[in-house]
């Protein structure tokens, strides 16, 4: 009898979770169903940049960019200055060039921890050097930071 409560203790426990887990992706999925014309005024004024797509963005995709405008109010200016330029680079770029910066963000991330601070030392350097001097050498090697590098 013990056993069998036990059990029974159990699957009301596990049913409760499914319960809530269904629950609570029910509600991210209603929130990314959101039209651009749903977005209150905070949301509109962060994610400016996607106006004009918002409509014929997939879920996934409205669902990243509602989380950015919901932590954009905590974040300094420095950050929120970061986020607004790269929303507004983001909206200017071709599904091609999105679906690279994608592939490329992702070969990235699968880098080791060295592999990363050494490309980012390379880019600071690179950064810092003056725009005719970047230029020249893109000219001279345009595939210096091609994807091999990622490899």
């Amino acid at each position: 009898m013990v056993g069998y409560q036990l059990k029974l203790k159990r699957l009301v426990f596990l049913c409760t979770l499914l319960i809530c887990g269904i629950s609570a992706g029910a509600s991210v999925a209603n929130a990314a169903d959101v039209s651009w014309s749903e977005l209150n005024d905070t949301q509109r004024k962060v994610l400016n940049p996607l106006a004009s797509e918002w409509d014929t963005l997939r879920p996934w995709q409205r669902e990243k960019m509602l989380d950015i405008a919901r932590d954009y109010p905590k974040m300094n200016a420095d950050k929120q200055a970061l986020v607004k330029e790269r929303l507004t680079n983001w909206s200017r770029m071709t599904p091609y060039e999105r679906e690279n910066a994608r592939k490329r963000h992702q070969q990235f991330n699968a880098l080791s921890a060295d592999k990363k601070s050494e490309l980012r030392k390379k880019w600071q350097e690179y950064q810092k050097l003056p725009e005719s001097e970047r230029a020249k050498l893109r000219a001279e090697s345009p595939d210096a930071y091609t994807d091999a590098d990622l490899n």
